[in-house]
């Protein structure tokens, strides 16, 4: 399992002073893994309902139990990856430092996320690179979604600009 740090709101975080990386502070080969967040119905009917992603995998409950295969309510997995990033922004590592995200990779949805789990991320720094602008740099990681069983849900990769001290 990845090491962690107590941090925001006393969640586990990758940082032990709630103050953020920039750039220069991180290592390829370095890991840490977010506080958990619990998935809720509402949570799910909202997401749906605000995007309109009204389907009946997300909001039947006579198809869902009968027909979805998975016999209860899951959600869906870009709600499910919206939530990891909120969880890493919630370690206190980007605060402040983080300037955009250019990009995810390898999106996989491994396993459904039902009502009621319970997910962390683990995130492992595998590459930065300076860019030509001096107050910004890239740094990607590799990021898995497991469950409170510890089953990987979700996994892909991010690049994001993050801040270098000038």
């Amino acid at each position: 399992m990845f090491p962690s740090a107590k941090g925001l709101y006393g969640r586990k975080s990758a940082v032990t002073d709630s103050t953020a990386k920039y750039f220069e502070d991180f290592e390829a080969g370095e890991r840490f893994t977010t506080g958990g967040r619990t998935v809720t119905e509402f949570d799910v009917m909202t997401f749906v309902t605000l995007t309109g992603y009204l389907e009946p995998l997300f909001i039947d409950a006579e198809y869902i139990r009968e027909k979805s295969g998975f016999g209860e309510r899951i959600a869906p997995g870009l709600l499910t990856t919206a939530f990891a990033d909120a969880l890493i922004a919630q370690t206190g590592v980007l605060h402040g430092t983080g300037m955009a995200l250019l990009g995810i990779q390898d999106l996989k949805m491994k396993a459904p996320v039902k009502v009621g789990d319970t997910i962390r991320v683990e995130v492992e720094i595998t590459e930065k690179r300076k860019t030509k602008n001096p107050d910004r740099g890239v740094v990607t990681s590799r990021q898995v979604v497991r469950n409170q069983r510890g089953e990987a849900v979700v996994e892909y990769i991010v690049s994001r600009f993050i801040r270098r001290r000038t």
